[in-house]
């Protein structure tokens, strides 16, 4: 899939893994349930619910206003149902 870029490693995201929550940097366009099918079908696991944001172009200026609508970058959270993982990641604990 063309539309998932990469997954995201942060403090975050690490801490999420936990609670089998897997982070993924996305196409701006990508609907949640577009993500959930291609999750589900790609590594063989089920979904139990996505969360999404967008994450704005920061160009080192302080900004009043934030344009949702030109920014590129949209950050998901996937929640699996218990017992399934995704290797990829990190090792589970």
């Amino acid at each position: 899939m063309d539309k998932s870029k990469n997954q995201v490693v942060t403090e975050k995201s690490i801490r999420l893994l936990q609670q089998n929550q897997y982070t993924f940097q996305v196409d701006s366009k990508l609907t949640k349930t577009e993500m959930k099918n291609w999750i589900e079908r790609f590594f063989d696991v089920k979904v139990e619910g996505t969360n999404s944001s967008r994450i704005a172009n920061s160009n080192g200026r302080r900004v009043t206003k934030v344009n949702f609508n030109s920014t590129n970058k949209k950050k998901m959270i996937v929640r699996l149902k218990r017992n399934y993982f995704i290797p990829l990641f990190l090792s589970q604990t």
